[in-house]
């Protein structure tokens, strides 16, 4: 499988069973595809009001964060253009273009950003207007732009449904960093992260590959562009499937370490102290925002343990299988924890993850407070 840079890809155990099991061109873009947003709103029963949600999201989607890696790559290809073979000479050029065309706009929040935020706003004020119009809502945001305009496109539509009746505030600053980014604050991870110990474990499963074309696989994901003429569908997957282990081992709980999803200790207490505080009457917002990044809620949704975002195993060729980067944490990635109560006055939650309530085995997807809380508890750090 011969590569722009002359070099092979050794197909490994991982790479050949990649064949049984192959995702989409658009899925192979991993936390970098768009928002999949659902078909419909799923209602909560008749015998249940809800009356408080917690809602943790990711930023939507985005230009490239950085040209750093544009701008390594192109001259990587430019020292060698002389070598290059038709795809390569295409890569170069599909490099140039994205740098051009992005220009000073880097990391920045884009119009279909704008609208998947806009989206998952209006599905939650049709699915849940009471919540909103006449209420107390509180929006808190990570510093970086692309969520603070996050918020602000969420938020605009809330205000708007409300039309006056109510109060929205928002709020962004370092002072969210414990909730929203511990990977800048949390000591111990900083450390854990400097040390690398998953290194080894990163190199054996992407031997034979060259730094190139991941490197141009990180160009064609982050810019949309998954040309099949740079790379087969099977490449593609491989390729995907590096990156998607790179984010495993060093975002969630895995047996190396459970360091990178206890840094979200602080963002998972809170949200049991919030709806603890409604229960009692402390806290009369309806509705809590925040918006971070894919690296706040990977932590968290493997330290909740929930169904798909947890995953334990010593053999890493198995974890694409099991923890897909575009199922847990796509572009305006989000967690919902739905606060309702009965006519008996019993508490019940439901956590959708992307608008999809997470179906607990052995609960289903409704469990009372006092058992999930419990749960949550234990699994603090």
């Amino acid at each position: 499988m011969k590569r722009f840079l002359f070099n092979i890809i050794i197909l490994t155990a991982a790479a050949i069973s990649a064949a049984a099991q192959s995702f989409s061109l658009e899925q192979c873009r991993g936390s970098r595809m768009p928002y999949p947003a659902p078909d419909s709103v799923v209602a909560v029963p008749d015998s249940l009001a809800p009356v408080m949600i917690y809602h943790v999201g990711r930023h939507g989607d985005r230009y490239p964060t950085s040209a750093d890696k544009f701008l390594q790559l192109e001259a990587s290809l430019e020292a060698r253009a002389a070598e290059l073979d038709p795809k390569g000479a295409a890569m170069l050029q599909i490099t140039r273009h994205a740098i051009d065309s992005i220009g000073d706009r880097w990391g920045q929040l884009n119009d279909l950003g704008v609208a998947e935020q806009q989206g998952i706003a209006r599905r939650l004020c049709m699915a849940f207007p009471q919540l909103v119009v006449g209420q107390r809502i509180s929006a808190e945001s990570s510093y970086v732009e692309r969520c603070v305009e996050s918020m602000n496109a969420f938020v605009g539509v809330l205000r708007h449904i409300q039309a006056g009746f109510g109060t929205i505030n928002t709020d962004f600053g370092p002072q969210f960093n414990a909730l929203l980014r511990p990977f800048q604050v949390d000591t111990a991870y900083i450390q854990w992260t400097d040390s690398k110990p998953y290194k080894p474990i990163l190199e054996e499963f992407s031997a034979g590959i060259p730094k190139s074309d991941l490197d141009a696989y990180y160009v064609l994901s982050s810019i949309g562009k998954m040309d099949r003429n740079i790379f087969s569908l099977n490449e593609f997957n491989r390729l995907w499937q590096v990156d998607n282990l790179r984010q495993y081992l060093t975002r969630t709980h895995t047996t190396i370490s459970a360091l990178p999803a206890e840094i979200s200790a602080p963002l998972l207490q809170d949200i049991i102290d919030r709806l603890d505080a409604y229960i009692a009457g402390t806290e009369t917002e309806t509705l809590r925002l925040h918006f971070g990044h894919a690296e706040t809620l990977m932590p968290l949704l493997s330290l909740m343990r929930l169904p798909s975002c947890y995953y334990l195993t010593h053999y890493f060729d198995t974890v694409y299988s099991h923890w897909q980067t575009f199922n847990v944490v796509p572009m305006a990635a989000n967690l919902q924890v739905i606060l309702m109560r009965s006519h008996s006055g019993t508490y019940y939650v439901r956590f959708d993850l992307n608008e999809r309530p997470v179906d607990f085995p052995g609960h289903g997807t409704i469990i009372p407070w006092s058992t999930m809380r419990t749960r949550l508890l234990q699994l603090l750090p």
